[in-house]
């Protein structure tokens, strides 16, 4: 498909107004992410019946999950159709599915009224959820990406990440002042879905702002575009980049988790602390993570991936346990956000970085379906598993402090993909990649 000319190809007209609208979808997803992990324990009774709360939990866990497992098959068929058809009209696509999968969890009666129909159901909802996350992370940094301006790509990609505490924050003071007004019996019998409601009411809101996006002049510059077979082939032969790069993300992923959907739970079900303590937490972890990513991206780009990659990983490696074994020897508030606020610095840091660093070492012509499936095994495999591991090595250890095994597993891989990647002073995309 020819394209136009250099200097007749549109450029965009406001790049603050196209991060808005771009990362406008992030928001949706993360926000329906964070409040299924923080109703766990209230999603948990609704809808997967067990005779104790850990078995409970593990089901609602569980089903978090699978829904993630979908992330790979959204980011190879939707990664195949934002790169053929382009990244504007393939992030409405995406919203639609996520909306649709919002809803369903949002109005699907409980076990006790439709029984066993319940569970199916919400995991329907996950499923299409899933499947529309796996490539909205990476259209979303692709098309940031692709709009930034000389020397500052990581930056500009950093806001993918950012835009998504953003939904964190909100859902965080909703969960907040729902602790608050409403007894805890309320809440957890059926409150716990005001805030989804509230979700589904967003929705129309960012279709608006969606569709006002421009399309990449880097898109349109392209004077082809690779047929959905080509892309499917090309991401087959870069397979050990779409490794390298998942073994990049696990660190991002497994901490996002651990910091947001997992931290209200742990702070309630494992260290005692009240609802209120969890939620000023995850609140102010929110607005940490905010702060973090775009400094994480501007360092990047000062001094490189590698080096900001590397220090990272090797700090969460060697400090992970050691602060979660001190936060459970007297949990209190002030611990709980000390430990969780030097997990959020390594996060943003690490993330901002990461994000830049993806986008640049998968190939261009099919760079959305190759950093979408990276990051979708990535999250799909490590990172949404980050709430059943922890519960389960808790449970299976009885060490309250044992989820950092699993964190520190995600540093050990991104030190090897990180020394992989850069080896030699070369990136592995120059002297690997495989073209469509």
């Amino acid at each position: 498909m020819a394209q136009a000319s250099g200097s007749e190809i549109p450029q965009i007209k406001s790049r603050i107004g196209a991060i808005l609208r771009a990362t406008s979808g992030n928001f949706l997803e993360q926000f329906d992410f964070f409040l299924f992990g923080f109703y766990a324990s209230a999603i948990a009774k609704a809808f997967f019946p067990a005779q104790n709360e850990t078995a409970a939990l593990l089901n609602a866990f569980g089903v978090f999950w699978l829904g993630a497992l979908m992330r790979p098959v959204g980011a190879i068929v939707l990664g195949a159709y934002i790169d053929r058809i382009g990244r504007r009209r393939g992030l409405i696509v995406t919203l639609g599915i996520m909306a649709i999968g919002t809803v369903v969890i949002a109005f699907c009666p409980g076990f006790e009224t439709i029984g066993i129909a319940a569970p199916v159901i919400v995991l329907l909802g996950r499923l299409l959820q899933g499947f529309s996350a796996g490539v909205e992370l990476g259209g979303v940094s692709v098309y940031l990406a692709e709009i930034a301006t000389p020397g500052n790509r990581g930056f500009y990609t950093s806001f993918q990440s950012s835009s998504q505490q953003v939904a964190i924050f909100v859902a965080a003071i909703l969960g907040y002042v729902l602790s608050e007004v409403m007894p805890a019996e309320t809440v957890a019998a059926w409150g716990w879905r005001i805030p989804f409601f509230i979700g589904c009411l967003i929705i129309p809101f960012i279709f608006v702002l969606r569709r006002t996006l421009e399309e990449t002049p880097a898109f349109l510059a392209m004077k082809t575009h690779p047929t959905a077979s080509e892309v499917f082939a090309s991401a087959v032969a870069n397979w050990r980049i779409v490794i390298l790069g998942m073994m990049m993300a696990v660190l991002t992923t497994t901490t996002f988790y651990f910091v947001t959907v997992y931290t209200p739970t742990f702070g309630k079900t494992v260290l005692k602390l009240s609802t209120p303590d969890a939620l000023l937490v995850t609140l102010l972890v929110a607005v940490a993570n905010f702060i973090w990513n775009p400094v994480g991206g501007a360092l990047s780009d000062r001094i490189g991936r590698k080096p900001v990659l590397l220090a990272i990983a090797c700090l969460s490696l060697v400090t992970a346990y050691p602060a979660l074994h001190w936060l459970i020897a007297a949990p209190t508030f002030g611990k709980m956000l000390a430990v969780e606020m030097m997990f959020s610095f390594y996060f943003g840091i690490y993330s901002g970085t990461m994000l830049g660093a993806l986008v640049e070492v998968v190939p261009a012509n099919v760079r959305t379906t190759c950093f979408s499936l990276a990051f979708a095994l990535a999250a799909g495999l490590f990172g949404t598993f980050t709430p059943f591991a922890s519960t389960w090595l808790i449970g299976h250890t009885g060490d309250k402090a044992s989820p950092a095994y699993w964190l520190m597993c995600a540093a050990a891989l991104g030190i090897i993909a990180a020394l992989a990647i850069y080896r030699d002073g070369e990136t592995i995309a120059t002297r690997d990649a495989v073209p469509a």
